[in-house]
């Protein structure tokens, strides 16, 4: 029942949404980046979900959707937090145009599924959860800037998720996923669900020459200049239901109670810089933790091409783990590469390659992970493969088991085909399914049943429509 009402909230949403622009049936006019031009042409109605191409003239201006958390940069461009997308990467997403040159946009993502792992191993916790479940993982969001004057703007976040509904505390199955608690009691092979509210920030930047702009991100809650793109805002995974296993050593801060970036945009590089809070959230998804600025984070990220993505960033997390209340400090490196090319209308193939490292006071362990998609039409072909080395305490073995203290290395396999049942009429409903291969070391057969394990799932997808170029 719970699981329904969340699923019928969602539904509300995607159709509700473009309410903003049905009345408007003309070529939309977006939010101006002035170029020789001295003021923004207002608005006279709200737009539809489709913008007009950076640099592209009309009425003898040029304009460009500029991002919500710099105005230096293309709205394409934005990631999760303060992160960087290759500039061709595909919006799906609806949007509303204001006379005062403010802009709103609206996006968001469900799976609603049925999900089986493999193994014989107990993966409940607290007695809670199997190796089977239907479920629905999702996420909300809401970002609105407006021009404060012709070189700054404001901006404002909001995501949200219905995870604590349709997941309940003690998340969905997912063999060898660790990280956080459940009624006291640390989670193993299950995927944690997200906060309800997983950012609340606000933003301003302002433009220094023609390709350079300083800007400063901060709120309630909210994502450091650490790591890559969270995994539900990467083209390459979009399709993709799953969180990665390799989730807490390349983007798990990105629900972060404090955070405060501030950054330097020369065009196509960028240097940033956090301070915030490395603890992890506390198991009452519903409410709001305890504010700290704790860790520290830099992050250099470069655009070479409209296609390409790289960042390499460093943090220090101060008390990281609440099952782990003994580690006083963790610290984290990352380095992705994000490719995406839009081939045509309706055909995009993404993947993305990153490397995540925990270094807890001295045991380094390493995660590498490589996914892609490639859309062509209606269909959509999809994968990801990792391998992620995690310790016994992680993966919540027998603390009297000789090998607890040891470090193993797990992977995980997927592919994955989804198909479009409606798309590009302002939501996209996508009935797909997936298969994942699982493989450990040996030692753990007691816990696992074996060294080689096999899931599948099947889902239909809810998002809005593509953002048309």
């Amino acid at each position: 029942m719970k699981t329904s009402t969340s699923f019928l909230i969602f539904i509300i949403f995607v159709f509700a949404a473009p309410s903003f622009a049905q009345h408007d049936q003309h070529q939309p006019t977006p939010t101006p980046t002035p170029s020789h031009v001295h003021s923004p042409t207002p608005m006279a109605s709200p737009t539809p979900h489709v913008h007009t191409p950076a640099g592209e003239r009309k009425g003898g201006m040029v304009h460009q959707m500029t991002s919500t958390v710099s105005i230096g940069d293309p709205m394409n461009r934005e990631g999760s937090g303060t992160s960087w997308l290759p500039d061709s990467s595909p919006m799906f997403a609806y949007s509303k145009m204001y006379e005062d040159g403010g802009m709103l946009m609206l996006m968001g993502t469900a799976f609603v599924r049925y999900t089986q792992i493999g193994s014989t191993r107990d993966v409940s916790v607290a007695g809670k959860g199997d190796r089977s479940r239907f479920d629905a993982p999702n996420m909300f969001m809401a970002m609105y800037s407006r021009p404060i004057s012709q070189r700054s703007q404001f901006g404002f976040r909001v995501m949200m998720s219905l995870d604590p509904l349709t997941q309940r505390g003690y998340g969905y199955p997912l063999l060898y996923q660790t990280g956080e608690l459940y009624q006291g009691q640390p989670i193993h092979d299950r995927q944690h669900p997200h906060d309800f509210l997983s950012e609340l920030t606000a933003t301003f930047s302002q433009k220094v020459g023609e390709n350079q702009s300083f800007f400063f991100y901060g709120g309630v809650v909210g994502e450091p200049a650490l790591g890559p793109p969270m995994f539900m805002h990467r083209p390459s995974a979009l399709n993709n239901p799953d969180a990665p296993i390799g989730h807490h050593w390349q983007d798990a801060s990105h629900i972060s109670w404090g955070v405060v970036t501030g950054g330097y945009s020369f065009g196509k590089f960028k240097l940033e810089a956090s301070a915030f809070n490395g603890t992890e959230p506390d198991e009452n998804r519903w409410g709001f933790d305890k504010l700290r600025l704790n860790s520290w984070s830099t992050r250099f990220s470069l655009n070479p091409t409209k296609d390409l993505a790289i960042q390499i960033s460093h943090g220090y997390l101060k008390n990281p783990e609440r099952a782990e209340p003994e580690l006083d400090h963790l610290r984290r490196t990352t380095a992705s590469v994000i490719y995406n090319k839009k081939i045509s209308d309706d055909r995009n193939w993404a993947s993305a390659f990153i490397w995540g490292q925990n270094n807890k006071e001295g045991e380094f362990t390493n995660s590498y992970l490589f996914e892609s998609d490639y859309t062509f039409g209606k269909n959509a072909v999809f994968g990801r493969v990792e391998w992620v080395q995690k310790d016994g305490h992680e993966l919540v073995l027998d603390p009297d088991d000789p090998i607890h203290d040891d470090i193993f290395l797990v992977g995980a396999y997927s592919i994955g085909y989804l198909r479009e049942l409606i798309k590009d009429k302002s939501v996209d409903v996508g009935v797909g399914g997936m298969a994942t291969f699982n493989t450990n070391l040996a030692s753990l057969t007691p816990y696992y049943g074996g060294t080689r394990h096999a899931g599948w799932q099947v889902f239909v997808r809810f998002r809005p429509s593509k953002m048309k170029h």
